[in-house]
């Protein structure tokens, strides 16, 4: 399990990447949260891409299973794979299978994402635009009615259920569902979203996938080695972060766990030798320095997402994200390559100069734990990134 000890960006795909090229054989790349907002980069071999919806282990060859807990947004996931075609990737749909109880992101719920985002002006959450808190909070509004309040926004119109992706095979039934969604919508956002148009489009995504029912990660579990890949960060969960600033996702080790079923596995939780951050939101240890020292070749300043920001390592945010995951099994250090690095060991405390950062990790305070009380124990850093390419990172062999 790969989980973002951050907020998000931390490297999760160039690990996954990693996991899957180097390590033993890999049966599926599970994703377990998140949506088309996913931006996971992978630079191997002269190719870069930025993956969204695919598992991190597509260039590897590695099949992508994405679970019920994901929020599938068809048409994007279209362009994808004509980008992974482009860049030699056989056949990329036909990697791919989709949990039917999937969440479908419509344009309808993209533009009233945005449509919320425009009005909130200087008091903006942070969000990427495309459609994510606005696909789960429509899925829980089951017997709601105009002017109820469900999580702090106003019900406008009378809700219908929420689309799947099981429905893209069902015409009849897909219709329906969208036809009371753009009805729905309709006084935030104005008509002028086809309904047929989409029906046509989800018909052929129904049939160049794999959609999926029941146990499909026992299965995949059955055929071998599996890697669960997180998106986002521990500090956007939807129950966990600084909200507003958070993202409606959980992006713990929990959604894994239950997917799993009890069978065991190896949690690693990913974390830069700096701190990130996009858009809104605090960053305890923003220091605008530290951005200018570390330019993102693949994070740009988004329109709805915001700018890219940076700060020094901060311990105390990492020692508790570990802990909100339950403990993590090991390490995954990237941007090695940094140099002139710091760390803020306590709240209010100056930055520390961190020069051999794997030496911090072994050695300083506070201590990262896998439990509490006597049987606290060091985690061991497992997996390495000291550059963008594949050849210039090492990795453990991981849950072998």
């Amino acid at each position: 399990m790969v989980v973002g000890l951050g907020f998000g960006d931390e490297g999760k795909g160039s690990v996954v990447d990693a996991l899957c090229h180097d390590g033993p054989p890999v049966a599926s790349v599970v994703r377990f949260n998140g949506g088309a907002q996913a931006a996971h980069n992978v630079v191997a071999g002269g190719r870069h891409h930025t993956f969204s919806q695919f598992g991190s282990g597509t260039l590897a060859g590695v099949p992508t299973h994405l679970s019920r807990h994901v929020l599938v947004e068809p048409i994007a996931l279209a362009a994808e794979s004509r980008e992974l075609a482009a860049l030699g990737v056989r056949d990329p749909l036909g990697l791919l299978s989709v949990d039917a109880g999937a969440l479908l992101t419509t344009p309808l719920h993209v533009r009233a994402n945005r449509a919320r985002e425009d009005a909130r002006g200087d008091a903006r959450h942070g969000s990427c635009g495309k459609g994510i808190g606005e696909t789960v909070w429509y899925s829980l509004l089951a017997g709601a009615r105009p002017g109820d309040v469900v999580e702090h926004q106003e019900v406008v119109g009378t809700p219908g259920a929420a689309p799947r992706v099981g429905d893209c095979a069902d015409p009849a039934a897909l219709r329906r569902k969208l036809d009371a969604l753009a009805r729905f919508y309709e006084p935030l956002i104005g008509a002028g979203t086809s309904v047929a148009e989409l029906v046509s489009l989800y018909r052929d995504f129904a049939d160049a996938v794999r959609i999926t029912r029941g146990d499909e990660v026992g299965r995949l579990a059955g055929r071998g080695r599996l890697v669960f890949e997180g998106a986002q960060g521990v500090w956007l969960d939807q129950h966990h972060g600084f909200h507003p600033h958070t993202t409606w996702s959980t992006t713990t080790p929990a959604n894994a766990r239950e997917l799993l079923r009890g069978r065991p596995a190896t949690v690693l939780g990913v974390t830069r030798t700096y701190q990130t951050r996009h858009g809104a939101g605090p960053l305890p240890t923003e220091d605008p320095a530290v951005a200018a020292r570390f330019p993102e070749r693949h994070n740009a300043t988004g329109r709805y997402q915001g700018a890219w920001r940076a700060g020094h390592l901060d311990a105390v945010l990492l020692e508790r994200a570990v802990a909100l995951c339950g403990g993590v099994d090991g390490l995954a250090v990237t941007h090695l390559d940094a140099t002139g690095l710091k760390v803020v060991t306590s709240r209010g405390a100056p930055p520390e100069d961190m020069p051999d950062p794997l030496d911090w990790f072994a050695r300083r305070h506070p201590v990262l734990v896998t439990g509490y009380g006597p049987d606290r124990a060091d985690h061991a850093v497992l997996a390495t990134g000291h550059g963008p390419d594949r050849a210039v990172r090492t990795c453990a062999t991981i849950g072998a």
